[in-house]
Formats: structure tokens, C-alpha cells, sequence
């Protein structure tokens, strides 16, 4: 065996070594469960975000009417109105905007913004990673719930550890990390796992070690 290839296999197990005692770290601190019940924010209401589709409604005015994307800087651009602020606004305050705009062309304006597709800002999307069917990024949805975001992925893998799953939120401004059941929910029935969503959340869905 040469010099390097002993080098190498020593780096290899001392890395594995390290890897395995943060894991055993980490399971040995237990994590609080996910609290059952959690206020929903205050009236909540659909945020634009980039990659949205916004249809454009302008009364009386076909050629003004059209569906456009968000673009990743947050902004749209339609005939008569371009490099439009859309990102962090409500359809309402977005078609005031547009109404603005366009008023520097044509009579009163009436304008309607309707959202046909839906991403939404980043801090409200919630992400899915780890041994889920189909890790991806959800838009929040008021009152979702964890089962609501276990069937939009379609539940865990067989080489999941579901009831080592945990949350990440950002409470009071700071990162705190929440365990939830997902074994009981998915497979057990224990609707008692099923905890409620919020904006921002960040599911991860551990592999088993066996």
C-alpha cells in the first residue's frame, strides 16, 4: 500500500468517525415536539413573488390585458408600463400601482391583478427536504398543516426515519428546531402528529440508520 493511499484511508476514517460522533451528538439532545397549536398570522393574504404569473386585467382594453411572469427581480413590465415593482405586493396594491402607471396614458384606469400561478415570496415558501417522495418547495397555504404538506409530497420513503423528522423556524427572530412525528402520521394514524404549518418552515426528513 502506498503512502498516499495510507494517508488517504486514514483522512477517510477520521472524517467517518467525526461525522458518526455528531450524529450520535445530535440524537442524544432531544429536540422539543412541534407545538399542537400556534397562532396563524394575522389576516393573512397572498405576497407576489418572482417566478408568480399575474394576469393583468385592464376594463375595456383588451390590448392592455395580458398574463405575465414576475420576473427574478421582482418586477413586470406590460405595454404602456415597464419595470413594475410586483415582488412584495398584494394583487389589490399591485393593480393600484398599475392603475398609477397607466394613467399617464390613457383615462381612469380600472385594473384587476388575478394570480394564476403561485410560487410566492421566499419566506413564505415551505421546503421539503430529505427522504420525502418528492422534496420540493411548497407555497404556504393558510392553515396548512404537516399532513397537508406530506401529501402535496407524497409521504416519506421506505429509508426514512419519520419520527426523527424535525422543523426549522424562526421564532422571535431566531432559528429553533422542532421534532415531529411523521412515522405516526403517515403510517400509524396518530392525527395527534399532525401539527400546523407556518411560513418559512423548513421540513427535514432524516435517513434511517437501519
Amino acid at each position: 500500500m502506498s503512502a498516499n493511499t495510507s494517508q488517504s484511508l486514514r483522512i477517510f476514517f477520521r472524517s467517518f468517525l467525526v461525522i458518526g460522533a455528531l450524529a450520535l451528538a445530535a440524537c442524544s439532545t432531544p429536540l422539543p415536539q412541534a407545538p399542537e397549536h400556534i397562532a396563524a398570522p394575522d389576516h393573512y393574504q397572498y405576497i407576489i413573488g418572482p417566478g408568480d404569473t399575474v394576469k393583468i386585467i385592464v376594463w375595456h382594453d383588451n390590448d392592455l390585458s395580458q398574463s405575465v411572469v414576475v420576473r427574478p427581480d421582482g418586477k413586470i413590465s406590460t405595454p404602456l408600463a415597464e419595470d413594475i415593482p410586483a415582488a412584495g405586493k398584494t394583487p389589490t396594491i399591485l393593480a393600484r400601482d398599475l392603475e398609477v402607471a397607466l394613467g399617464r396614458y390613457i383615462q381612469s384606469p380600472v385594473v384587476t391583478v388575478v394570480v394564476d400561478k403561485f410560487v410566492g415570496p421566499y419566506n413564505q415558501q415551505i421546503r421539503v427536504i430529505g427522504q420525502a417522495t418528492k422534496p420540493q418547495t411548497l407555497q404556504y397555504r393558510e392553515h396548512m398543516s404537516l399532513m397537508d404538506v406530506m401529501i402535496a409530497v407524497g409521504g416519506i420513503t421506505d429509508f426514512a426515519a419519520g419520527n426523527r423528522a424535525t422543523i426549522v423556524r424562526m421564532v422571535d427572530g431566531k432559528q429553533v428546531q422542532y421534532r415531529v412525528k411523521l412515522q405516526n402520521l403517515m403510517r400509524d394514524g396518530d392525527i395527534s402528529a399532525n401539527v400546523p404549518m407556518l411560513p418559512g418552515d423548513v421540513l427535514i426528513i432524516p435517513e434511517s440508520f437501519f
